[in-house]
């Protein structure tokens, strides 16, 4: 064979090779590594700045504990980490949802519970109707005509459930009520009822609480009329995809930084979780039970 042959013949080859090589893609990099990080969603549930700060104490304690990387983000609304959570691929690969939105999440097939939340020694807690002292509102009935302040529409405690309680006590929030107003967050809420941008608003048993420092005087001058049944907590959930091993090692994790004194502070700065328990999602089906009660779709619920 001929020198002109055999440069030939190689030339081939490594063209050959060259388009072989071009068409393979690069592995993606190890889900938790620092090139691509797991991302967790959280919901405003109260004052933005808070929340991110509180979530990135969170995975910092995390990172040390696993050796995992983690990116935290904290959506505008609860809708938000929904989409995120449902997208293809998904967006966020574990979210913090509030009750309805993850039973909402999880009927699309986009979250599994893993971790549920624990406050005042209790893994469920209660939704509150707060309105200002002097409003001359006392009771549910009061409430017709009146101007009313909600964290989000897919607020467990700050709307599905008060509204399900207005309903039942013969109050109609989506023709009695002048106006329903969403003011972002819980504390927002009691800030605006404290204020008298709202007649009245719903929030989690107790959000007065968190606005102490800038109103003082907030337990006096902004009451609660009516407390609502029993709701799961929030907590920590993973869209379907994500892999077992993982899951159990953030989980372990996660409840052995929640004994720590550290670990109390961040979970508290977050969301004021004093704890946390395992529960998957058959925790949820009181819960669901109750909608179901009420006559009303999801979708129904929703729109409200």
């Amino acid at each position: 064979m001929s020198k002109k042959s055999l440069w030939a013949i190689l030339a081939l080859v490594l063209v050959g090779a060259t388009i072989a090589m071009s068409g393979c893609k690069p592995a993606e990099p190890e889900l938790g590594s620092e090139e691509n990080p797991i991302i967790w969603a959280f919901v405003p549930s109260g004052e933005m700045e808070r929340v991110a700060a509180g979530a990135q104490a969170v995975a910092d304690l995390l990172h040390e504990e696993t050796g995992l990387y983690f990116e935290t983000t904290v959506a505008t609304e609860y809708a938000g980490v929904i989409e995120a959570m449902c997208s293809d691929p998904p967006e966020a690969h574990m979210g913090s949802l509030a009750t309805f939105a993850y039973v909402l999440a999880a009927d699309r097939g986009c979250a599994e519970a893993e971790l549920v939340a624990v406050r005042y020694g209790s893994p469920t807690y209660n939704g509150q109707i707060i309105v200002r002292t002097d409003s001359g509102i006392t009771s549910i009935a009061d409430l017709a005509g009146k101007t009313f302040c909600r964290p989000d529409p897919l607020s467990t405690s700050g709307w599905i459930i008060p509204m399900l309680t207005m309903r039942a006590a013969g109050i109609n929030p989506e023709t009695d009520l002048a106006e329903v107003v969403d003011s972002g967050a819980h504390d927002a809420v009691v800030a605006a009822v404290y204020n008298g941008e709202c007649d009245a608003g719903a929030t989690y048993v107790d959000a007065r609480s968190r606005i102490e420092e800038d109103y003082p005087d907030v337990m006096e001058q902004v009451v609660v009329i009516e407390i609502t049944a029993d709701i799961p907590n929030d907590g920590v959930q993973y869209v379907p995809s994500f892999p077992r091993e993982l899951r159990d090692q953030i989980n372990a994790a996660l409840l052995k930084i929640a004994q720590t004194e550290e670990g109390q502070e961040a979970l508290d700065v977050a969301y004021q979780w004093a704890g946390l328990e395992l529960h998957d999602d058959s925790f949820y089906d009181p819960f669901r039970q109750v909608l179901q009660a009420s006559g009303m779709s999801i979708e129904e619920l929703i729109q409200e």
